[in-house]
């Protein structure tokens, strides 16, 4: 049975550390069972990047959500047709 293999492009990415920070990030990937500190690195940043991306998209979700609301505020269009007859058996109702 043949596997199709995946065409990944690959990007390479360096960075200088201290001697202490590599030291520090060697036993956290240690600790926590990963199978090296690239594979440490790449996974906690990446669940950072998500989490900060999802955090800003709910931001602008919430103020374009925020626009609208006040924009419907401040900007009222005219009731359809349901909404002047509920309003008007509204009136009925009270009046009796």
């Amino acid at each position: 049975m043949a596997t199709k293999e995946l065409n990944i492009e690959k990007a390479r990415f360096d960075t200088r550390l201290s001697k202490e920070q590599k030291a520090f990030f060697e036993r956290a990937a240690h600790l926590g069972g990963f199978r090296s500190l690239t594979d440490f690195i790449v996974s906690t940043v990446q669940k950072r990047a998500k989490e900060i991306i999802q955090e800003r998209e709910w931001v602008i979700a919430s103020q374009k959500d925020s626009e609208i609301f006040f924009d419907a505020i401040t900007n009222p269009g005219n009731p359809n047709k349901n909404l002047s007859e509920a309003a008007n058996d509204y009136k009925a109702l009270l009046s009796k």
